[in-house]
Formats: C-alpha cells, structure tokens, sequence
C-alpha cells in the first residue's frame, strides 16, 4: 500500500508540469525564426480562472509577432498584458508586461517577464515556463507555469479557439 502511494504522489508530482521545460544549465536556446511559430497568428478566445480570456497575436513583422491578452470576470477586465516573440541572437525570446485594467503596470518601466525559447517541435514551442501547443488550425493550448503567493507554483493551461 505504502509503495502504490509513493508511486501515485511520483506520478502526480510528474505530472504538475508536464508541458512546461527550462533550459538546462549552461544550455543556449535553439536555432529559431517567426516563421517556425507563425501559426500563433491569430483572435483566440478561452475560459480560465472563471472568467473568459482573449488573446490577439499578430503575424510576423518587423522580427516581432506582438501580442495582446485580456481576462474578463464578472464583466469587469481583471487585467492585461501586451508582449510579443521577437528574434534574438538567432533564436527566439517571449517577454510580456502586465497591466491593471487602468493600463497600470505590474512591472517597473525597464522590466518585462522573459521566457527564453528551449525548443521547437512542429505543433509545439517550449519556451520556459511557457509552451504553446496548436492542436489544429482553429484551436491552441498555453502552458504556463506561475507563481502564486503562498510560493508555489503550478502549471495553468488555457485553452483557446480562434475566433
């Protein structure tokens, strides 16, 4: 019985973050462009922490895809965040800023939140942290790990389709 609980709480712990990676120690991100994650372009609309969620990504240009997202509750706009995927040093970097829904940021003017790329698959991009799977033309998973205040952290999927 003790060796059955064991495996199940291995199991669950492997589990708690499937989807999402790091990079290893002294490991560089891959080589990559905006056209290997050009399928992200797009209006996607979903539901996560009760309320819907709605995220608007662009097509490549000017070596970004920019991005918009906004999580409404109860009618209200909780909060916002603007970033996008630019190319770096040939690969890819994710950053994003948040934002109240008086557009006041989260983070000091110079911070953004990075997500270094660690690897591409063909329906699949690992960036750390974060990892956004295309399931098919019309619908996509987020993956991301957050932090939350008691110092856990937990994996979060947001499933969108496109409107």
């Amino acid at each position: 019985m003790k060796f059955t609980y064991i495996l199940f709480l291995l199991f669950s712990l492997n589990i708690y973050a499937q989807n999402t990676i790091k990079l290893k120690e002294g490991q560089n991100s891959p080589k990559a462009s905006l056209a290997d994650v050009s399928w992200i372009a797009g209006h996607w609309k979903g539901e996560a922490f009760g309320g819907i969620t709605e995220e608007i990504w662009s097509p490549p240009l000017g070596n970004s895809m920019m991005f918009v997202f906004k999580l409404v509750s109860e009618g209200k706009v909780q909060f916002y965040e603007i970033g996008h995927i630019k190319e770096q040093e040939e690969s890819l970097i994710l950053q994003l800023k948040h934002f109240t829904e008086n557009l006041k940021g989260w983070e000091t003017k110079e911070q953004t939140i990075d997500f270094k790329l660690v690897k591409l698959e063909e329906n699949k991009v690992y960036f750390e942290d974060f990892t956004i799977e295309k399931l098919n033309a019309n619908e996509i998973n987020l993956y991301v790990l957050i932090a939350h205040e008691d110092g856990t952290k937990k994996e979060e999927k947001f499933n969108y389709k496109k409107l």
